[in-house]
């Protein structure tokens, strides 16, 4: 199984050849980098690359590991022992299957998705270090091991919000997602805009980066934002001409409620706006 990217999805060398040695190793590859460059959508590709099924467990602030294994719900018992339902009698109708039990009782060899593991509480991914070295797990409740039928491709991405374990890392892959550069973002664009003006493109990447490189800027536009961008300059017919101005009163490039996500960015390109206009006089 070698991942070689997707029309849909444009993989870098290096990014193909960290998927295909996390395949090899059969470890789970750990991928970090900034938000909007593709971390989720990467596991998703993988899955369509290899023709594979794709198990998905996005984790939240409040998720335990033990959840991704498995739930047994207690309560709803109780309250079936309360009424005298039969099914009490066998304590499996109330244990409820996690992404990491389907992927490993996949019929075929599944792709799983650990999506911003680092959400979580700090201890989250050292209570899934034995489980994902030995692919498998107990069930207490019934008494019984369940073990991977096909080790799972496992991708876990990761905001960098917080650091993970060095216990966890030694048993992962790694890879950085570097934000793409102007060709790799060109690529990407022809990709989801086929046939797009070119002239659009490249003035739309000048002032694209101009902006990320702006000192202070709190949130930098991403690969996802600039996507959205492009579209409404292309439902609105706004032309490379209009980007290319460089009038100082619009210095905030049009429709940016697309690219700036917070007031902090906005009143800081209305105040290097107003300076420009000072220094106009």
């Amino acid at each position: 199984m070698r991942f070689e990217g997707t029309d849909a999805y444009v993989a870098t060398d290096d990014l193909k050849i960290a998927v295909n040695a996390a395949i090899t190793l059969e470890r789970p590859l750990l991928v970090k980098g900034e938000p909007g460059t593709g971390k989720t959508v990467l596991a998703l590709e993988i899955a369509k690359g290899l023709g594979a099924p794709l198990l998905e467990w996005h984790v939240k602030s409040t998720t335990k590991a033990m959840q991704g294994l498995y739930e047994y719900d207690a309560v709803s018992r109780l309250r079936d022992s309360q009424l005298g339902d039969a099914r009490v009698q066998d304590i499996r109708n109330y244990i409820k299957r996690g992404r990491m039990w389907d992927a490993f009782i996949s019929d075929e060899r599944p792709v799983l998705l650990i999506d911003e593991i680092d959400k979580a509480d700090i201890e989250f991914p050292n209570d899934l270090l034995l489980e994902l070295d030995r692919m498998e797990f107990y069930v207490y409740e019934t008494g019984e091991t369940v073990k991977a039928r096909r080790r799972p491709i496992v991708i876990i991405t990761s905001n960098n919000e917080k650091e993970l374990p060095d216990a966890f890392l030694r048993r992962c892959f790694f890879h950085y997602i570097r934000f793409p550069d102007p060709g790799t973002m060109t690529a990407i664009i022809d990709v989801h805009f086929p046939g797009i003006k070119q002239r659009l493109v490249s003035e739309a990447l000048k002032l694209f980066y101009e902006i990320r490189d702006v000192p202070g800027i709190k949130k930098k536009p991403s690969t996802s934002e600039l996507l959205d961008w492009l579209k409404l300059l292309m439902v609105e017919d706004i032309g490379p001409e209009t980007l290319r101005e460089r009038d100082p009163k619009k210095l905030i490039p049009p429709l940016h409620g697309a690219l700036l996500k917070n007031e902090q960015d906005v009143h800081l390109f209305e105040r290097l706006a107003f300076m420009a206009r000072r220094e106009g006089r």
